[in-house]
């Protein structure tokens, strides 16, 4: 049997891994300046990490969801806190898409309507609705594209509002600082117009932090920037530093029932052992502290590099805009000097998503190596 080839792939097989590097089988170094899609939360192989996991498999490993599972309820807790949103309810699953998904059919089942505003160069996912809600044509069937779906650009609200005045909508959906699409915001202005408007029209606003999420932007979530307080937030990425995981923050108003969400993997014992270890190691080693530290830092090294157009996101979810397509400079970091970085929609954005853990001696081994590679 061979692979369903969907993905184009860097000839590199990475074997084992150690906070900010990984090492390929010929035993190759390489700097991750973006964690796997900016999964990579707490470093990888993180001690704390490995050695709660290897000791929870010994215990239990998995059993379904119709029995009780502590180790939920304290997730639920510690994420309350260190999130600073004690009020909401949590529900747990497997990844980002499927935390949109039932996101959405909550949004629906509250509100009795379907329609959903979804904002220009999003992207929420690649499954059903969540893939409906992304604003790609290209990786939306024909079953995806039955489901209705607005796009409008960010921060024109009167194009919202007059939207929402048709009284068909059920959700707003919106990143707290797009991913995939390149890096681009809501204003604050815009963000709370969003939550007053979603209250006018008895819409609910969901704010999708798969990726701006766990501390990546210097604040636990991205909306925290905007005083806002969304209907319902999802979460994923970083949730687990690796280990398949997504969750779902409900917001008191929206009301629970027996079979209304359901899942046979999501909140395992596994998964949420991973998921504390990961808020014990935000929390302990104050990693949001080190997001702004390292962020400030790079946003002043990088302007010693001419060429850069532009400087998108927050924290240490940033994009760097060139006047040229990256693709080239992307496989010379990865084979020339050993650095990881991605892509995006937008072909001229080199997308840094590291570890949290990065220190700015690792920023200046990207600066040194784009000051050679742009001078040649």
């Amino acid at each position: 049997m061979n692979l369903f080839e969907v993905y184009p792939l860097y000839d590199v097989t990475p074997v084992k891994a150690k906070d900010c590097y990984l090492y390929d089988d010929n035993n190759i170094k390489y700097l991750d300046l973006y964690g796997g899609h900016g999964v990579i939360s707490i470093g990888h192989t993180h001690p704390i990490y490995v050695a709660k996991l290897k000791n929870q498999l010994d215990k239990l490993g998995f059993y379904s969801n119709a029995i009780q599972n502590p180790l939920q309820v304290e997730l639920a807790n510690k994420l309350g806190e260190i999130s600073k949103c004690p009020e909401y309810n949590l529900f747990l699953c497997n990844s980002g898409a499927e935390a949109n998904e039932n996101a959405l059919k909550l949004a629906s089942f509250q509100t009795g309507k379907s329609r959903v505003i979804s904002f220009q160069n999003s992207f929420h996912g690649r499954t059903s609705a969540a893939v409906a809600v992304t604003d790609n044509p290209k990786i939306n069937a024909p079953l995806n594209k039955q489901q209705i779906t607005t796009f409008l650009p960010l921060n024109d609200i009167g194009l919202v509002e007059t939207e929402l005045k048709k009284n068909d909508v059920c959700a707003i959906i919106i990143e707290g600082i797009q991913g995939v699409g390149g890096l681009d915001q809501g204003r604050t202005d815009f963000f709370v117009a969003l939550e007053k408007l979603c209250d006018d029209y008895q819409a609910i606003l969901i704010l999708d932090e798969i990726q701006s999420g766990y501390g990546r932007s210097g604040k636990f979530f991205a909306f925290q920037y905007h005083n806002i307080k969304p209907d319902i937030i999802t979460t994923a990425k970083g949730m687990a530093n690796g280990f398949p995981m997504g969750g779902v923050l409900i917001a008191p108003k929206l009301k629970a029932s027996y079979g209304m969400l359901g899942t046979t993997f999501g909140g395992n014992h596994m998964a949420c052992t991973a998921a504390l270890s990961v808020l014990e190691v935000i929390e302990t080693e104050e990693l949001m502290e080190n997001v702004i530290e390292v962020s400030n830092y790079f946003l002043s090294e990088i302007k010693q590099i001419t060429q850069v157009k532009k400087v998108k996101g927050r924290g240490l979810m940033t994009g760097v805009e060139f006047n040229f397509e990256v693709s080239d400079l992307r496989k010379q970091l990865i084979y020339d000097y050993q650095i990881f970085t991605g892509g995006a929609l937008n072909k001229n954005l080199l997308r840094i998503l590291p570890p949290l853990t990065v220190t700015k001696a690792h920023i200046d081994v990207l600066i040194k190596a784009l000051k050679e590679i742009l001078s040649k």
